[in-house]
């Protein structure tokens, strides 16, 4: 969440970057400020109530060392208001910063300056574009047709077993998917990230710790009984490792990486455009995250988009760059871009990677900090980008690879799928 401090020293900055969203955020903004003057106020309050108590209760020490009872008496009486009262303040300083924190809660990051203001998807920025689209022979099939030929991918079996939008795959294509995992594995422990397996469910303070709460809850699976979320994203408990930790400076930068399956309730649709792989409740991803200093926090946005460049190079999948609006940036980042593969037989881009700088926005709720070489602590910036998600870059492969007697395997994942084609 927004530093109150920054809100305070900011105040008309962060209104006109929240614009951006399409947010007219001038009335939270003043209740941030409102509730914060309360807050302090009846900080400063307790403060004066349990200094003046402390001071009392030492002279009231002293008084009975000097054999004089009768005065520590009457002070005694004093000492039992101030307690009550300091009782009555920290209860509405309690009250107080938890509305504080409520209201916080639903305040979006600020986008960075050079975020385009926009409403939807339809006024993202394509920055990047590489690649030659294949030409395909006659008849070329979208990707579900093509698993239903090869037998490689049983939606039907998925529906039976779970419901819509939970695949089953066979054969090559689950030796396919687990290759592409590997190879995406490997690309990212290369370039320095260390791999982690990280658990599959977490816990409320985790999801308010990274945004996915409250702004995403209908999103998300949740058990109610054991109060625990099926991650949407490897990011949840990935960055959920540096929770209330505090860094030394020489700690920066870290990088991680995970594979996990990912969970989410997508609102209802129908149409080729959710079809097969395009939309999917339960889905594979390989995850990469940093812990920044500051300073370099964007230098390292930019060396994580080339990164992602490179795999889609070895791919050899054509893609673009899109670098999102106001309006289509996720709640918790400042600035987002997100990388599309095109699918031939679809004749449509399709999103494979989302890579985000949230500067100290999920720092903040997580309380991630370093000593900084002043000796103070200081919030990190997280960042994080798929590397890569499986299922559109599997339709990908799928369509922009097929023959007329086959689908062939991209050369660099053959050493993983031990065959060159399906």
């Amino acid at each position: 969440m927004l530093q109150v401090a920054y809100i305070r020293e900011h105040k008309e900055d962060v209104i006109k970057g929240l614009v951006k969203r399409n947010i007219d955020a001038t009335q939270m903004i003043d209740d941030v400020i409102l509730l914060d003057e309360e807050r302090r106020q009846l900080q400063t309050q307790l403060d004066n109530t349990l200094a003046e108590s402390n001071t009392i209760s030492k002279q009231i020490g002293d008084l009975y060392k000097s054999g004089k009872a009768a005065e520590a008496n009457d002070l005694k009486e004093k000492t039992a208001t101030l307690k009550e009262n300091s009782k009555t303040l920290s209860d509405q300083l309690n009250e107080k910063s938890d509305a504080l924190t409520q209201l916080l809660y639903k305040i979006p990051n600020v986008p960075h300056e050079s975020v385009p203001k926009g409403n939807s998807e339809e006024d993202n920025e394509e920055i990047f574009n590489e690649g030659d689209i294949p030409k395909l022979h006659e008849g070329a099939m979208p990707h579900w047709e093509l698993a239903k030929k090869y037998d490689i991918i049983d939606f039907e079996l998925g529906n039976k077993i779970s419901g819509a939008g939970f695949p089953v795959y066979k054969g090559k294509g689950a030796r396919l998917q687990r290759a592409l995992i590997a190879y995406f594995l490997d690309k990212n422990t290369a370039a320095g990230y260390t791999e982690y397996q990280l658990p599959h469910l977490v816990n409320e303070a985790s999801c308010y710790g990274t945004g996915q709460l409250p702004d995403k809850e209908g999103q998300m699976y949740h058990d109610s009984r054991d109060d625990l979320y099926l991650i949407p994203t490897a990011e949840v408990p990935g960055t959920n490792v540096f929770r209330d930790v505090l860094l030394a400076e020489s700690d920066l930068p870290i990088g991680i990486t995970g594979y996990t399956p990912c969970f989410r309730r997508e609102a209802g649709s129908y149409g080729a455009h959710v079809r097969g792989l395009n939309r999917l409740h339960q889905f594979d991803k390989v995850e990469i995250i940093r812990v920044e200093h500051p300073d370099n926090s964007y230098k390292a946005f930019e060396g994580m988009i080339e990164h992602v460049k490179g795999i889609l190079r070895e791919l050899k999948l054509p893609y673009r760059i899109l670098r999102l609006c106001g309006g289509d940036t996720g709640f918790p980042s400042a600035m987002t871009y997100d990388f599309e593969v095109f699918s031939t037989a679809q004749d449509r881009w399709l999103e494979i990677s989302s890579v985000s700088n949230f500067e100290s926005y999920q720092a903040n709720r997580l309380r991630l900090r370093f000593k900084n070489s002043n000796g103070k602590n200081e919030l990190a910036h997280t960042l994080n980008g798929s590397s890569l998600a499986l299922p559109r870059v599997l339709a990908g492969i799928l369509e922009n690879y097929q023959t007329e007697d086959g689908i062939n395997i991209p050369e660099v994942l053959i050493p993983y799928t031990g065959f060159d084609k399906i």
